[in-house]
């Protein structure tokens, strides 16, 4: 199979708050991270729908490391973890 990803993964956890009006704030860590998006583990909580548009908060131990949440994309999701792809709005 061939690889389609356009960007190089690097492996980090970070914690990461995914909001959106319908379910609120989901609380995880990131897998992995790139230019393109972002894997984020969400265990206990439900995966939002595919091609739903959120709110992200990529935090760190003394703060934020986004004052302002990004836009991001759910691009694909499993029982307990979700793709996030970047989009502008």
């Amino acid at each position: 199979m061939q690889e389609r990803r356009k960007f190089e993964r690097t492996p980090t956890s970070i914690r990461v708050e995914i909001r959106h009006p319908a379910f609120g704030t989901i609380i995880g860590f990131t897998r992995d991270i790139s230019d393109g998006g972002a894997q984020v583990s969400i265990d206990n909580h439900p995966s939002p729908p595919v091609g739903t548009l959120v709110d992200v908060q990529f935090k760190k131990i003394a703060g934020p490391v986004n004052e302002e949440p990004v836009a991001m994309k759910v691009m694909h999701s499993t029982k307990n973890t979700v793709g996030l792809m970047f989009v502008g709005r």
